[in-house]
């Protein structure tokens, strides 16, 4: 969706399109790389967002695999990573592909008010999202139509958690019988947990930074590790969890190692399940 708010950027033009530029308005740079499924989910979303703020929000693209200096400068780790620019200098983000609510809310923090166009519909929709919402529609009516069959209502609660749709998976899980607490509806209840320490986690550009000031702020490490972890990077959240056991067992009830316990519900990668748990028994001992 190309218009004059939105720009594919590189090396060469950065200082110009961005830096510069955020001396004016705020300037959205989104860090992504073609391979990457929910970068081609919510690139749409930040083009329609952006052009529907006539001219107060800039957005940037950065192509991580052509651009792999632009990308090590601002440390970026996870894809897609969104990096608010004002000032001139990177004040705020986001990683993953949030839903739009999110992303609107960020900008209202930092835009100057201005009406709003009317939404654009997007020029495409990408397989990831449609199969998403596929996928929920389908398991709304299997439940519908099956309602003693509570694994149906567990899968679509796993989902609703994926696409922010918080409070709509609380109520299925809520719903739920004894029975139907198995491995599945733990799962779900650990993605609501991470999802609900997002709410009040602040962006990765500022945890990171506090890490880099204070390597024993646990806090700190505990809300990036979240942010990973709901953004695909399970390998680096573990990392941070891992060294939090290691820092501190007794910090926040343990959240280190309570909270990898959790994720091994979620990694589907068994060999880096496997060895993290090896690396948390050894430093548990």
């Amino acid at each position: 969706m190309a218009s004059a708010n939105v720009v594919a950027t590189n090396q060469a033009a950065f200082e110009t399109d961005v830096i510069e530029a955020s001396m004016h308005m705020p300037v959205l740079v989104d860090f992504w790389a073609p391979w990457c499924g929910p970068c081609r989910t919510l690139m749409p979303m930040l083009e329609r967002v952006v052009n529907s703020m006539n001219g107060t929000v800039k957005l940037a693209k950065v192509n991580t695999d052509e651009e792999q200096m632009l990308a090590q400068t601002f440390g970026i780790r996870s894809l897609p990573t969104v990096v608010l620019f004002k000032g001139g200098k990177p004040v705020d983000g986001f990683m993953g592909a949030q839903p739009e609510g999110v992303v609107r809310t960020l900008l209202a923090k930092h835009a100057a008010a201005a009406p709003q166009a009317e939404p654009e519909i997007a020029d495409e929709i990408t397989p990831e999202a449609l199969d998403l919402e596929e996928q929920i529609a389908d398991l709304t009516a299997k439940a519908r139509a099956e309602p003693d069959k509570e694994e149906h209502r567990v899968e679509l609660a796993d989902l609703l958690v994926q696409t922010g749709d918080i409070e709509q998976a609380k109520a299925l899980l809520k719903a739920l019988s004894a029975l139907a607490e198995g491995d599945a509806a733990k799962r779900v209840r650990a993605r609501l947990h991470f999802a609900a320490v997002l709410d009040d986690a602040p962006n990765a550009v500022e945890l990171q930074d506090a890490i880099a000031k204070d390597g024993k702020n646990l806090q700190a490490r505990h809300h990036l590790a979240v942010r990973f972890l709901m953004a695909g990077q399970a390998q680096a959240a573990m990392e941070q969890w891992l060294t939090i056991v290691k820092t501190d067992r007794s910090f926040d009830n343990d959240v280190g190692r309570r909270s990898l316990l959790d994720a091994f519900r979620l990694v589907p990668d068994a060999d880096l399940v496997s060895d993290v748990r090896k690396k948390m028994s050894a430093a548990l001992n």
